[in-house]
């Protein structure tokens, strides 16, 4: 048999919320930097949740949405990150010592520049040998994001 009126519920249930820590909702902002600091070299994750107040696993969480991609502001050009592949190649004959007509190593130039290649989810691919300016790869890559 319940002996507690109505008014001893309310007044327990009030007891209970003051002694309940309220859930924080951090920004996306927030979350990434958290997140981004835990990626460094040698990070421990546990140490960084405890020093922003957070659970460690939520932390994991995040860092799974955030290599995903999916922990972005509302309305960002989310772009996600691939995996990325280094290779070094030695230089094919044709590349060896030749000189151009202001009697410049091309070869020399031409491994000091390199090669991108971008690989899109979508199968595109886009090369870029040389030097090449970062806002206009920037432009190519945000073009081809929009089809």
């Amino acid at each position: 048999m319940d002996t507690m009126g109505n008014d001893d519920r309310r007044g327990k249930d009030a007891l209970e919320a003051q002694r309940r820590p309220l859930r924080r909702m951090r920004p996306v902002a927030e979350k990434r930097r958290i997140v981004e600091e835990t990626l460094k070299p040698g990070a421990s994750v546990a140490l960084i949740a405890r020093r922003h107040e957070v659970n460690a696993n939520l932390v994991f969480g995040w860092r799974r949405l955030y290599q995903q991609g999916l922990l972005e502001e509302p309305g960002a050009l989310a772009v996600p990150m691939l995996p990325v592949r280094l290779s070094m190649h030695k230089p094919i004959a044709s590349q060896r010592r030749r000189r151009g007509k202001s009697g410049q190593d091309t070869r020399a130039v031409a491994a000091a520049a390199g090669c991108i290649e971008i690989e899109f989810t979508s199968g595109e691919r886009v090369r870029v040998h040389g030097r090449v300016e970062r806002e206009a790869l920037w432009q190519v890559i945000e073009a081809l994001l929009r089809r």
